[in-house]
């Protein structure tokens, strides 16, 4: 879908560009855009590597377990149909304490490691759970404490101030981690998907 959007998008501008006559200037603006995406990507490699640096250094600090104990209160009453000691609730946690840090390398693989343990809670197979419905919302509006990537690309563009997006990003993605949660909760409870989901329970204590 996403390739759609950009095909109609540069297929408007050049055709914007034809019918007022300033299809060469359209021309040059995409060659001169395309030359400075190189050097913003070139640009991006050094401080990318610091601040991932740096994000490690706080994973190794215990940065993450420490964040990983402060929000398991609040996991509990989110997914209070997971036991409390089931080692789904363990990665869950990890996976959104790197999220919030900007450690998306390392919050990959601790995201699916989730989704797996979920899944031997999940009765019906071909169906994502409320918990997993959930953690997906989550993991995707997740809440950014260090946007790395917005830092980085803000200081290769010359910014003045890169740092001053944090406050920004913080409320941003709060909003709709939020909205993510609310979302989610209020799915569930929907006569049909509710219904739906009797129905497989009953299909499965029938089996």
């Amino acid at each position: 879908m996403l390739n759609y959007i950009w095909m109609g998008l540069m297929a408007i501008a050049v055709i914007v560009g034809a019918f007022t006559g300033r299809l060469p200037e359209v021309t040059e603006a995409a060659f001169n855009m395309a030359a400075l995406g190189v050097t913003i990507a070139l640009d991006l490699i050094g401080i990318m590597a610091l601040w991932l640096g740096m994000m490690r250094l706080a994973e190794k600090a215990g940065v993450i377990r420490w964040l990983a104990w402060l929000i398991r209160p609040i996991m509990k009453r989110l997914f209070p149909e997971i036991p409390s000691d089931h080692p789904a609730i363990g990665s869950m946690l990890m996976n959104i304490s790197a999220s919030w840090l900007g450690l998306g390398n390392a919050a990959t693989p601790l995201g699916l490691k989730a989704m797996e343990e979920l899944q031997e809670l999940n009765p019906e197979k071909e169906t994502a759970s409320n918990s997993q419905v959930l953690f997906l919302a989550i993991n995707t509006a997740s809440i950014t404490l260090v946007p790395t990537t917005i830092i980085a690309v803000r200081i290769a563009a010359g910014s003045a101030a890169p740092l001053e997006i944090i406050g920004t990003t913080i409320f941003a993605s709060g909003c709709a981690t939020v909205v993510a949660i609310l979302a989610a909760k209020l799915y569930a409870r929907l006569p049909w998907f509710r219904a739906r989901q009797l129905g497989e329970e009953v299909n499965n204590g029938a089996a």
